[in-house]
């Protein structure tokens, strides 16, 4: 009986440095004249450098669910830091705030772009992080904001975006892609139109884009998002809706597009 107890509390003791081995913390920095709180999670009982993975937000601002998101990357043996695109940690909960914040940022790609860059100068500057291997994914405006990174040339192993608006590349856009790309789509997200689609894949095709085009039947949009179902009730946003076997399989997408860019 002592032996058991012995052993039981050895085993939560265990359990408990192994949860209790990712760290978490706010980090500052600046785009332009903008004060931003980003957000970085690492495994501390690794050693050495890791690759890193970029996080970007919904339209709703550097919330609970991109942080969880970051920590799961942590969990995975990734550094992992989620960027706060509006600056100041700034949150809304109504999707008509969201939508202006969200319109404001994409008014000016160039700008938008170098959002993205700051936040991966700093998760590229952390002693963790081996520089050589990095990758970005996003969330809604996140999705989109990772496709930009990519449209632009940046340096990255690897884009993933998750029900993300589709921006359709110019040809010289694509060909300076150096990423992987991948793209988790809802097949029945009612904010992206067939037409988008279409038009997407087909300025990729055309121009030599090299991409993974994922279609999850029966998802429509923020189908990874728990909570999405909830929200889309309480604002009679039908388009709305959490889809856990779409959650699950874009999850394992990733991960396998990780392992052959990343080595991980």
């Amino acid at each position: 009986m002592v032996r058991s107890l012995a052993l039981l509390l050895g085993l939560l003791v265990l359990v408990a440095s192994v949860e209790g081995a990712v760290q978490t913390k706010k980090v500052t920095y600046k785009h332009g004249d903008l004060d931003c709180i980003g957000y970085l999670a690492w495994d501390d009982s690794l050693a050495g450098p890791r690759p890193g993975v970029l996080v970007f937000h919904e339209f709703w601002g550097l919330d609970d669910y991109a942080k969880q998101r970051t920590e799961q990357l942590a969990k995975l043996g990734y550094l992992a830091f989620a960027a706060d695109l509006y600056g100041g940690g700034k949150l809304v909960d109504h999707p008509q705030d969201a939508g202006l914040m969200a319109m404001n940022i994409r008014s000016s790609v160039d700008d938008w772009q170098k959002r993205g860059l700051a936040a991966l100068n700093v998760l590229k500057s952390q002693p963790e992080c081996d520089p050589t291997k990095l990758a970005a994914i996003g969330y809604c405006l996140g999705g989109s904001t990772v496709q930009q990174l990519a449209f632009s040339g940046t340096d990255l192993k690897a884009v993933v975006s998750f029900h993300g608006g589709l921006m359709v590349p110019t040809p010289d856009q694509v060909k300076s892609i150096k990423s992987a790309v991948l793209i988790c789509h809802g097949a029945d997200d009612p904010f992206i139109s067939k037409e988008t689609v279409k038009n997407f894949r087909s300025a990729m095709d055309q121009n030599g884009g090299k991409y993974q085009f994922q279609s999850y039947a029966g998802a429509r949009h923020s189908f990874t998002v728990p909570n999405a179902s909830a929200i889309g009730m309480k604002f009679k946003l039908d388009g709305m809706r959490y889809n856990k076997a779409a959650d699950d399989n874009s999850w394992s997408d990733m991960l396998s597009l990780f392992k052959e860019t990343l080595g991980k």
